[in-house]
């Protein structure tokens, strides 16, 4: 386990802590956290990403596809 250092405006902090505080965690946990959440949601978007070039210039097949999908299930 790495430590990291930030630093904050005292304001920032003391808004931090007590948002820890009101949610019975830790700071450290609070900080935790926030980095997985913000780690999910750059990985979704590298997804998203990588996803829509793959797609690129097949709109056509896709509409198709949704096209046919659709009679099926009627």
């Amino acid at each position: 386990m790495a430590a990291l250092t930030v630093r904050l405006p005292d304001e920032k902090h003391q808004r931090l802590k007590a948002l820890a505080k009101s949610r019975g965690t830790p700071l450290n946990r609070l900080i935790d956290e926030m980095a997985t959440l913000m780690l999910a949601d750059f990985d979704a978007e590298t997804r998203f990403r990588i996803r829509a070039e793959r797609g690129a210039g097949k709109t056509e097949r896709g509409l198709a596809l949704l096209e046919k999908a659709a009679r099926n299930a009627q």
